[in-house]
């Protein structure tokens, strides 16, 4: 009998060890990082996100102004706009613009006209009488 003991109290110190690192392990998962740091690196990934996308923005919203006459915030509230109409993160859509553009054989021939109600505000003041 003593053997057959001392297998079981072997065995209940495993089991305690196993559980401790699995009680630690749940902590660590529970607690996580501070929520000072999820917010520093959620901050900081936003930016950097912002800044890796923001060069071909804005060679998008060039590429508008020159097609369409209009200002920067124009040109980006219809790349803004055509972005949510296609479903499309705006980075996404600024970079097929830009590749369209920059392509040697261009898909267009002339731009595509812009549906009365997505005129940028200088083009339909031209067109009044």
């Amino acid at each position: 009998m003593n053997a057959a003991q001392s297998e079981f109290h072997a065995q209940v110190r495993r089991f305690e060890d196993v559980r401790a690192r699995l009680q630690a392990t749940f902590d660590q998962v529970r607690n996580g990082r501070p929520q000072r740091q999820i917010l520093h690196d959620s901050a900081y990934a936003r930016l950097q996100a912002q800044l890796d996308t923001m060069p071909v923005i804005e060679q998008a919203k060039g590429i508008l102004m020159a097609q369409y006459r209009c200002r920067p915030e124009e040109a980006f509230d219809l790349l803004r706009r055509a972005s949510q109409r296609a479903n499309v993160k705006v980075s996404v859509l600024a970079a097929q613009i830009v590749e369209q553009i920059s392509s040697p054989e261009p898909r267009f021939a002339a731009r595509p006209p812009l549906p009365t109600s997505e005129r940028p505000l200088a083009a339909s003041r031209r067109d009044r009488p």
